[in-house]
């Protein structure tokens, strides 16, 4: 019986471009559009950070079952990054993944924007606009050690459960349900300390629109991902590694 054919780079980059845009589209756009939603200035209806939470983690599950066959489902230049050193992806292909799903998040925060600046009054900077920081520019005041310190544990976090979701060992099915509510548990922990990011795409596609602070803030959301990413993708194998098979006898 013949094996299907590997996708093509092709293939691969639109899987990586529809599955960063969704993320970044369902999951900021939850944070700017239904976190919060005043019912006569005093009652909130909206989502608050569990929702928002919810909708990261949902937006994830769903594309990685939709796309994550064709390209790996990354979403996320961390994820890329990590599973390169894990030796799960080329590292051929890591530059023009990266790329791309730094230009799909970012066509996300466009649309986002277009869609925000209809609403009278609007202002992407004085909102925040769905970005990440820390010091003042944190939704509840946490420093820069502190931002650093839960972006990098969390993301190496992310990675574990990637990896472990899609090693051969695992069962075969989950890990779109793993990775999804994994990264839900990251949003709860993380939201009140940086807004979490744990993916630089995401974190630069609305920075863009969210003035020179946010854009001053984004390296530590570039660089903590990936050094959590290496973290874990470096020690899994070795702490994770599979039995060697039995000498025959």
């Amino acid at each position: 019986m013949s094996q299907s054919p590997s996708p093509t780079m092709g293939s691969r980059l639109a899987a990586e471009f529809l599955g960063t845009f969704v993320l970044v589209f369902g999951g900021c756009g939850s944070a700017i559009f239904a976190a919060q939603v005043l019912d006569g200035d005093t009652v909130n209806m909206g989502i608050g950070f569990l929702g928002v939470a919810l909708a990261f983690g949902l937006t994830v599950l769903v594309m990685v079952y939709t796309v994550g066959h064709i390209s790996g489902g990354h979403f996320n230049p961390a994820v890329t990054f990590g599973a390169a050193l894990a030796k799960r992806v080329e590292w051929k292909a890591v530059p023009a993944y990266m790329i791309t799903q730094v230009v799909a998040a970012s066509v996300a925060g466009l649309v986002l924007f277009a869609i925000a600046s209809g609403k009278s009054g609007f202002n992407a900077v004085e909102s925040g606009f769905a970005s990440n920081g820390y010091g003042d520019r944190s939704p509840d005041g946490y420093s820069l050690l502190s931002a650093l310190i839960v972006e990098v544990v969390l993301t190496a976090i992310f990675l574990f459960v990637i990896l472990g979701s899609t090693d051969d060992r695992a069962p075969i099915g989950f890990a779109g349900l793993s990775i999804g509510l994994s990264l839900t548990l990251i949003h709860l922990v993380a939201i009140p300390v940086t807004n979490t990011s744990v993916n630089p795409a995401r974190s630069l596609g609305v920075a863009w629109f969210a003035g020179p602070e946010a854009l001053g803030q984004v390296w530590l959301f570039i660089l903590a991902p990936l050094l959590g990413a290496a973290i874990a993708g470096l020690s899994y194998s070795k702490l994770f590694a599979k039995p060697m098979s039995a000498p025959l006898v």
